[in-house]
């Protein structure tokens, strides 16, 4: 396991794209934002730099951290890869960030990105802290299960050319309301997001395996050695919150903490003060 010694605090760093190479070659885009001890956040499914949280993350993070935002594989300003995807290029991905921002990062990984960043950590990445807000498992009873051939189908509509199709598949699979999937394609953000629709075959590759109501295996996460924070929502479904009860059971140095009023979408108002003080200890 990697030693994760708290990372060296990094001077103040311009805004803009910077580019790092991958263990197989691939450019991944980064920016950075603030000035302290380096954080890398590590977004979910049908996110990239310029659409979802990590935005926002960064802006209210950056007065306390040297906070680094990426695109991961094949998303936005980085590379498809050379190498087909699988869960290890997308952890050598992070590990290349990870040594970008100085050797050794707190880590901040939302819905599927807790997912990747729980990956990363048994693969004993230099992690100094570990913050995972909703994995989106399915561990109990109280949600049914995903079907476990869920990423070959949505990956089959994206080979016919059907990218809306495997949108709108994936929003109703999280629960999306019918109303909001059809307002989401008439706004300026769904061309992005069907730009994207390859990448959900990733993403419920790495989550789909927990998402079949069964408890997490024993010792799942017993390697995962740094200390962690669980972030649940309040008002998130009673299947979510359980789900990031277990994991924060199944690490050994986690912790969970439940935020009032809040759901899956982060909003980083609520966030960020519970995020900084945790780091900062």
């Amino acid at each position: 396991m990697t030693t994760t010694t708290a990372p060296t605090p990094s001077p103040a760093a311009p805004t803009g794209t910077r580019f790092v190479s991958s263990a197989d070659g691939t450019r991944i885009a980064y920016e950075v934002h603030g000035s302290g001890p380096a954080l890398v956040l590590v977004d979910g499914a049908m996110c990239q730099r310029t659409m979802g949280p990590a935005a926002g993350l960064a802006k209210a993070l950056a007065a306390d951290f040297t906070v680094h935002v990426y695109d991961r594989r094949d998303r936005g300003e980085s590379g498809a890869g050379a190498t087909p995807w699988s869960v290890a290029r997308e952890i050598e991905d992070l590990a290349a960030v990870i040594d970008a921002a100085g050797g050794c990062a707190h880590v901040f990984g939302a819905s599927s990105g807790a997912a990747l960043a729980l990956e990363a950590a048994l693969a004993g990445l230099a992690i100094d802290r570990l913050v995972l807000y909703e994995a989106p498992f399915i561990l109990d009873d109280t949600h049914a299960p995903n079907a476990p051939d869920v990423p070959q189908r949505l990956q089959d509509l994206v080979d016919r050319g059907r990218r809306g199709e495997a949108v709108k598949t994936f929003m109703r699979m999280v629960g999306l309301p019918a109303p909001f999937v059809g307002l989401m394609r008439v706004l300026p953000a769904w061309e992005t997001m069907t730009g994207l629709a390859h990448t959900l075959t990733y993403d419920l590759a790495i989550v789909v395996p927990h998402q079949q109501g069964e408890p997490l295996p024993e010792g799942r996460y017993a390697g995962v050695a740094p200390e962690t924070l669980v972030i649940a929502g309040g008002k998130s479904p009673q299947y979510m919150r359980n789900a990031q009860a277990r994991i924060a059971e199944a690490v050994p140095d986690a912790r969970l903490e439940i935020l009032p009023g809040q759901t899956h979408m982060i909003k980083p108002k609520a966030t960020c003060p519970v995020v900084a003080r945790f780091l900062s200890r």
